[in-house]
């Protein structure tokens, strides 16, 4: 399963000052978030260590990563079976867990109030840290309500 693509942001409504690697950043914000946070694939932990090494240890930006390892896209293998799960509830929304409020798109763009559109966020740790408290409280708002 796709969960998120870059190309489907970058071939859309998508500003014409930006590179098309900016269509990435919030799919590859949340993604480095999951891997960093034990929500990983075995792609990931088996297939990818040395990428994974990188990330770790912040040699590359999340979008750089994420362009390089996952083609742009966010797919359910790159997740274990929680991630996917929270994945499902937070970044898609599938499952009724939420009221409206606190999908991943909506978070995003509300930590970043600066940002001309969600696809003017940086591709930076900074950013990151910026949206990673944020993440940590979602997983476990969604840990208390999962079965």
């Amino acid at each position: 399963m796709t969960y998120d693509n870059a190309s489907w942001h970058y071939e859309g409504n998508f500003p014409a000052d930006l590179p098309e690697n900016a269509g990435a950043t919030h799919i590859a914000l949340f993604l480095s978030w999951a891997v960093l946070n034990g929500l990983a694939g075995d792609l990931h932990i088996q297939e990818f260590t040395a990428d994974l090494a990188q990330l770790r240890g912040r040699a590359v930006t999340p979008g750089e990563w994420f362009l390089s390892v996952c083609d742009g896209k966010l797919v359910d293998e790159d997740l274990n079976e929680e991630g996917n799960r929270f994945t499902h509830a937070y970044y898609a929304g599938d499952d009724g867990l939420h009221t409206g409020e606190g999908y991943y798109l909506s978070d995003y763009v509300d930590a970043f109030p600066d940002a001309e559109t969600a696809y003017h966020v940086p591709d930076t740790w900074a950013s990151f840290d910026t949206l990673a408290p944020i993440l940590a409280r979602r997983l476990a708002a969604w840990r208390k309500k999962s079965p």
